[in-house]
């Protein structure tokens, strides 16, 4: 069908031209039939204004421009192959919790650069492969662990996180299952094949853990306590000591706590302490409508930050002793100057959100807040 627009001196017009057959009209269209009959009423509303004007349809003295009509209806009727990729894609990495991944990421990456940077003499390019599938079965384990929990919590994230993929009906509970399962098993492979028993041990104790936080009848995460002390294990004690053991068997050394490595053990399973009491400020209103108990709602929204603030500050402060005082062990022009500028720059955060109120928008931004230096503790650590 092609629509043609007409003017005249007087007013504007609209014909249609007539060499169409209404069968050939797709039914997505069957407006345009009874819009554009000759002869009719044209009723357009412009600028969302109640004026009308009513034109009549008419052949004389018009400058015609044709165009096509709904030519492309019948194609957004069903996407194409590249969109339902992209779809799924977009919904495939907010299922990872891309936060949650840079974190593992940055520690595994940071843990073994340390150890290597420690052993320069046994680095071997074999070692490359190795590390790399330690890396992945690292993020199929975090994949298996949030991927569980959100398929437990979908009533809650719908009013908490709306955005993640089950909750917005982007991602189903089937294809969410096929996931985390895959994700585990994946994961247990990779670390049986590469790192011997010891090692899957671990990694399958913190599937454990991930699975009774948030799996009935246990689902863990109704305890506070009990909550955040399986996440300060899984992201503080397992990952770094499991990493650091992995790379010193690989590289063909029994296990040895160094100082740093005994630091950034300690430093961040006390940080994972802080980003398990602070996950839930921005979540009070769900979990207090599914009665979800936190420290959050037991507490209060600005007690805890206070809190989180105040213990990271004691980590901090630990830091910058620890490099006074064990100089042979710590670069100390490196670590007091930059441990004191992320300790100011989180009194200024949390001032920032004292400021604000604690509206919803600024308790998101001090927990994105927190990863960060949660990110840039794992960066600076091989140079520490």
């Amino acid at each position: 069908m092609e629509l043609s627009l007409s003017s005249s001196s007087s007013s504007p017009y609209v014909v249609a031209s007539s060499h169409y057959t209404k069968s050939s009209i797709n039914p997505k269209c069957k407006f345009f039939n009874t819009l554009f009959n000759t002869h009719s009423t044209l009723t357009t509303n412009v600028f969302t204004t109640t004026r009308t004007i009513s034109t009549r349809v008419s052949h004389k003295h018009t400058k015609t421009i044709s165009i096509t009509a709904c030519s492309q209806v019948g194609a957004a009727a069903s996407d194409p192959p590249s969109d339902k990729v992209a779809d799924f894609r977009d919904a495939f990495w907010r299922f990872l919790r891309p936060h949650t991944i840079r974190g593992t990421a940055l520690g595994s990456v940071s843990l073994v650069t340390r150890a290597l940077l420690e052993n320069p003499n046994l680095i071997r390019w074999s070692l490359l492969f190795k590390a790399f599938s330690g890396l992945i079965a690292l993020i199929c384990g975090n994949g298996y662990i949030v991927g569980i929990n959100q398929i437990y919590d979908i009533g809650i994230d719908k009013v908490n996180k709306p955005y993640l993929p089950i909750a917005a009906g982007d991602l189903s509970v089937q294809s969410a299952w096929f996931l985390v399962l895959a994700f585990a098993i994946v994961g247990v492979i990779i670390v049986g094949l590469n790192f011997g028993s010891f090692i899957t041990s671990l990694y399958c104790f913190g599937l454990f853990l991930g699975t009774i936080y948030s799996v009935p009848p246990l689902r863990m995460k109704r305890f506070p306590v009990v909550a955040f002390l399986i996440i300060a294990t899984v992201r503080g004690f397992l990952l770094n000591f499991g990493v650091y053991y992995a790379v010193r068997a690989a590289l063909g050394l029994t296990f040895q706590w160094s100082s740093p490595v005994a630091f950034i053990t300690t430093f961040v399973t006390m940080f994972a302490l802080v980003i398990a009491i602070t996950k839930d400020l921005p979540d009070v209103e769900g979990d207090r409508k599914f009665q979800i108990s936190t420290f959050a709602t037991k507490l209060g929204v600005r007690n805890i930050a206070l809190l989180g603030s105040g213990l990271l500050l004691i980590n901090y402060i630990g830091s910058i002793l620890a490099a006074l005082y064990m100089p042979q062990a710590f670069r100390s022009s490196l670590m007091i100057p930059i441990h004191t500028i992320l300790a100011s720059c989180l009194i200024f955060q949390a001032w920032v959100l004292e400021r604000a109120n604690y509206t919803q928008e600024a308790i998101a931004g001090y927990y994105r807040f927190i990863w960060n230096l949660f990110y840039a503790e794992y960066i600076i650590f091989p140079f520490i």
